[in-house]
């Protein structure tokens, strides 16, 4: 098991990586139309490089202070927690780099593949969110594995890397959010409502911007999100294996330590084999296409998880060896269980969005309750499925067990993130389509792409939530075994005030979120209503290089990351310094309350704005195929304000929520040792 356990993340991460260099060469080399769309992907290209290059360079300054901070710290820091702090924000920031560089090029070579095929298209698209899942469990395992079996690094330094990834992603969830959801409602209010244009028309000034949001937001802000999930809940499992490690046995040589790693690393081949059975020529199959995929990554990891748990001759202890296969399998089972939720509430086909759509006949307000309704009641069965989870695996291997079913949920990520992140892509297609004039049957196919985009991206959401709340109950359960003999009972006054406060952060980060896309929106709205009102025969404008009424899209993609700098900062600075502060002056006990109360808000609140933002979305497309009166009539513009409350719910707060949650619980696990000698 020793030779095994030491070999299979260096393994995993070699093939993880050339996986992502083979895939985004094919990618590469597909063509990448004419001159107009490869004008129109030049400018997206521009864009988001630019809003990434903004954000990164404040984001290193952050990184810069944070770091010095932890190696100054006398207790909990050190160091090695600060080269791993290093580590885990470049590896953080460059998997998003990485994937916005590649969907970004993709998108156009999208559209290109269909206008010849549907095949060639999701071939494109699926191939570009691959090179993203790929890049994000290859470097992952990779951290882990320098750290941990390269440098021998305590596991408490490297759960640095765990609050350099959760910083990055944080910031980049949020920014990006706000840049895309600015740029959206802008590009939907006042080019579909008011003008009477599709957004992704040529003459919309927001056009760019909402294209370049896509990619910063749904693509470069997910990839990073995904990439401190995973990481963080290896470093979670670990940690709470090290609880049962037994003689002078290193830790690397702890069969419960590694487990978790070996487990990441089959799970990089299982993620790979999957994503040979992704093809379809058949709209109606495409969704069943990318399931497939996934399921079949599923079952070859199940087979590596058999034989790590029980044919390697692995001795776990008191830990049966079928336990663990089966809390890998339950973990593993309940992803896959709540994306099929999540696909209920918020699908074209179902009823649900349906019944949103329905509602859209009598105006905006029945639209937006419906929307409401729809969400808080999607809460109910992924929360089952959570607990199911969460007992079954307590009862078979306790808190670890518990850990280890996070673990298997995200096993898959390399395909799982593929899937997820190639709705951006499709959707860019489309509006590349839209903008180069290309024949209506292009845009059929990217349509057709894009739909089942909407519903894989809110199924990504749903995993990640899933897997936010078992790894923050993991990293809450490494807290509670740190904190030592204390007293963590609701009988306790100190613990339920911080329950108070942990149960209301939530709230008050979703309001911060929703704030900021409020006033990005304002003045995104406002731009583009300037230039349609003082650029002279803008609504002529068929596309012609250097005309005078060309749309100013520079200073739309201006006005989106400038907004999203400043308003980012606030949100950002209330997940850290929230546990800090009452690990200092309210005591460790006041914390642990705090991470028990906001795991329990933040979980309800994610889904709810994910799931209602899904179904808005969704809803506005079913009306826009014919439904209800179709594209411009009264059922389609409620649609579009829906989909406008819905865009930030589902795009910046709703998923920035599962970041909250797992930051807030590596900073108090990492700074524990300092808050318990500060309390002395």
């Amino acid at each position: 098991m020793d030779q095994i356990t030491n070999i299979l993340p260096w393994i995993g991460t070699a093939a993880a990586l050339v996986m992502a260099a083979l895939v985004y060469a094919k990618v590469m080399a597909a063509p990448a139309g004419n001159d107009t769309m490869q004008s129109l992907a030049s400018a997206i290209q521009d864009g988001a490089r630019a809003f990434l290059i903004t954000e990164y360079k404040l984001l290193a300054v952050f990184v810069v202070v944070v770091g010095g901070g932890l190696y100054v710290l006398p207790e909990g820091g050190g160091l090695h927690t600060m080269i791993a702090f290093f580590t885990g924000a470049f590896a953080s920031a460059l998997a998003g780099w990485i994937g916005m560089y590649t969907a970004t090029r993709a998108a156009v070579r999208t559209t290109e593949a269909a206008r010849t095929s549907l095949a060639g298209a999701l071939k494109i698209a699926f191939g570009s969110g691959t090179v993203m899942g790929m890049t994000v469990v290859g470097l992952g395992v990779l951290g882990i594995a320098v750290f941990f079996l390269g440098f021998h690094y305590e596991l408490q330094q490297i759960l640095g890397f765990s609050f350099g990834a959760s910083a990055i992603a944080l910031f980049a969830r949020v920014g990006g959010g706000i840049f895309t959801k600015a740029a959206d409602v802008g590009a939907d209010l006042v080019g579909k409502v008011e003008a009477g244009i599709p957004e992704d028309d040529i003459r919309n000034p927001a056009t760019i911007a909402d294209n370049v949001g896509d990619n910063v937001g749904d693509v470069a802000g997910m990839g990073a999100d995904l990439f401190e999930s995973y990481v963080g809940s290896i470093i979670a499992t670990m940690i709470l294996g090290a609880a049962f490690a037994t003689g002078d046995i290193p830790l690397t040589d702890q069969p419960l330590v590694v487990l978790p790693l070996s487990i990441a690393a089959v799970g990089v081949i299982a993620s790979i084999v999957g994503t040979f059975f992704v093809s379809t020529n058949d709209e109606s199959k495409i969704h069943g296409a990318l399931f497939k995929g996934l399921i079949i990554a599923s079952i070859v990891l199940l087979g590596f998880a058999y034989y790590l748990t029980n044919m390697s001759g692995a001795d776990f202890g008191d830990m049966s060896n079928m336990n663990l296969f089966y809390c890998i399998a339950a973990g593993l089972a309940s992803g896959v269980i709540i994306g099929k939720i999540t696909e209920y509430y918020t699908a074209m086909e179902c009823k649900p969005v349906k019944t949103i759509a329905e509602q859209a006949n009598t105006g905006e307000a029945t639209t937006i309750i419906s929307g409401l309704a729809v969400g808080m009641k999607s809460t109910g069965l992924p929360v089952i499925v959570i607990c199911a989870t969460i007992a079954i695996s307590h009862y078979l291997c306790g808190t670890y067990g518990i850990a280890l079913a996070a673990v298997g949920m995200l096993s898959t990520l390399g395909i799982s993130l593929g899937v997820d992140a190639y709705g951006p892509v499709a959707d860019n297609a489309g509006g590349m389509a839209e903008m180069a004039g290309l024949p209506p049957e292009v845009r059929e196919r990217t349509d057709s792409l894009d739909a089942v985009g909407n519903t894989t991206a809110a199924i990504g959401k749903g995993f990640a939530i899933g897997s936010a709340a078992l790894t923050a109950l993991a990293f809450f359960a490494a807290y509670a075994a740190g904190a030592g003999d204390v007293d963590l009972g609701i009988d306790n006054p100190e613990v339920v005030i911080g329950m108070f406060i942990g149960a209301m952060l939530p709230f008050l980060f979703a309001a911060m979120t929703m704030e900021a896309v409020g006033k990005a929106a304002f003045a995104m709205i406002d731009e583009v209503r300037r230039q349609f009102r003082e650029i002279p025969g803008i609504m002529e404008y068929k596309g012609e290089k250097g005309a005078p009424n060309r749309p100013d899209y520079d200073a739309c993609v201006a006005i989106s990351t400038k907004s999203s700098m400043r308003q980012m900062i606030m949100p950002g600075v209330l997940a850290i310094a929230a546990p800090i502060v009452v690990g200092m002056f309210g005591g460790v006990v006041m914390l642990g309350g705090l991470l028990a109360g906001s795991l329990a808000a933040g979980v309800m609140m994610a889904i709810f704005m994910s799931n209602a933002g899904g179904a808005w979305d969704n809803a506005k497309k079913l009306i826009e195929t014919g439904e209800h009166g179709g594209k411009g009539s009264d059922a389609h513009k409620a649609a579009v304000v829906g989909d406008t409350v819905g865009d930030p719910f589902k795009d910046t707060s709703g998923p920035a929520l599962n970041i909250l949650l797992k930051l807030m619980s590596v900073v108090s696990v990492l700074l524990l040792p300092f808050f318990i000698e500060f309390n002395k």
